[in-house]
């Protein structure tokens, strides 16, 4: 690595830090000032505390990181500028993209974080801290889920479920689970006190199975050694831990798979909340590119700054980053109300941003 290369990077990365700190720490107090108490009163482990506001930041990870970028490439910019250091480098043969490759090579980064925090972090923490807070803070009250009801049309099976256990719903108990004929008869019943998910199997202990005719009569059993087993797989029933716990989780906290894979398995779902899922679907996928589409924009407003008007680069920047966002949710009214298609609404902000960064990236080469 050039010395050049190391010294933006350690002048950007420092800025950086002091913004993401700093809104980080925001948050967290204003939390502690409406959870101190019931902490103080449930006395949960350290650790878990820790966890929980972990957990409550990591949904908004995705609008703080673009800001920090954005006020830490400011910074930077006006810096070099400022000291006439973007001057002696260029004055040096150093080409533009050579001087701000390292603020985009940490947006990138940044842009792969927020996608790990959203698709992996999230659907894990994000919900938990949520019944934590809801149960002030009495751990024990968090552990399962109770009185769960799934419905994969696709396949006209329902599942009931007296309680979940395990981190990710692994651990049934008091299933019921019914399947239905295409046209609405009922095919088989099943219950048993006790489901586990082993070797991406349904293994059910105790099951008791009733089917029935195309009528919906009750019959006897076309398979008496297979129901007799204390301990029984049914591979047929291909639904997933990940399925139950959608559930009890808010939709905004799931990952992307799992909304593709709910919307596949609910083809009864109205219009509308059809192109409510597919535009969040893909909003979550282009969100964490806003990383690098505000800190592309920002680069030209942090040299405006230094040059011309420290309050010229801000404010311009300002109105990019509100501009950005509010034609964001622009799109996504539209898409919600049927006025746009809920990809190109997704993919518009991105897109329209990216151009107009790039143009003015483009001038200051």
């Amino acid at each position: 690595m050039r010395i050049l290369t190391r010294y933006v990077f350690r002048e950007f990365l420092v800025p950086l830090f002091y913004c993401l700190c700093g809104f980080v720490s925001i948050y967290v107090l204003f939390e502690l000032f409406g959870s101190f108490a019931r902490m103080a009163e449930a006395k949960p482990p350290f650790l878990a505390v820790v966890r929980y506001f972990c957990g409550y930041l990591a949904p908004f990870f995705q609008w703080l990181a673009p800001a920090a970028l954005m006020l830490a490439t400011l910074y930077t910019m006006w810096t070099f500028c400022r000291h006439s250091e973007i001057v002696a480098m260029r004055a040096n043969g150093i080409g533009f993209f050579a001087i701000v490759k390292p603020l985009l090579a940490v947006a990138f980064a940044m842009a792969c974080f927020v996608t790990w925090v959203n698709e992996w972090y999230v659907p894990r923490t994000a919900q938990w801290a949520k019944q934590l807070r809801n149960e002030r803070f009495e751990m024990d009250k968090v552990a399962k889920a109770d009185n769960i009801v799934f419905r994969n049309a696709k396949a006209d099976r329902t599942w009931s479920i007296d309680e979940m256990h395990g981190a990710r719903g692994e651990h049934l108990l008091n299933v019921r689970i019914t399947v239905d004929h295409p046209d609405g008869a009922r095919l088989m019943n099943v219950t048993a006190p006790k489901a586990d998910w082993l070797d991406g199997e349904w293994w059910l202990t105790d099951a008791q199975v009733q089917h029935y005719d195309a009528l919906g009569r009750e019959i006897a059993t076309p398979t008496p050694e297979l129901d007799a087993l204390r301990l029984r797989a049914f591979p047929q029933f291909r639904e997933r831990p990940g399925d139950f716990v959608m559930q009890n989780r808010d939709w905004a906290y799931n990952s992307i798979a799992d909304r593709l894979r709910f919307i596949r398995h609910h083809p009864d779902l109205s219009e509308k909340l059809v192109r409510k899922y597919r535009y969040d679907t893909w909003a979550q996928l282009m969100a964490p590119w806003a990383c690098l589409v505000i800190t592309l924009f920002a680069i030209p407003a942090g040299i405006a700054s230094g040059r011309q008007s420290v309050f010229r680069g801000i404010v311009g920047a300002l109105v990019m980053f509100f501009a950005f966002y509010g034609l964001t949710i622009a799109c996504m009214v539209g898409a919600d109300v049927g006025w746009l298609p809920p990809v190109p609404a997704a993919v518009l902000p991105d897109a329209v941003f990216l151009a107009i960064g790039l143009y003015l990236f483009r001038r200051q080469r």
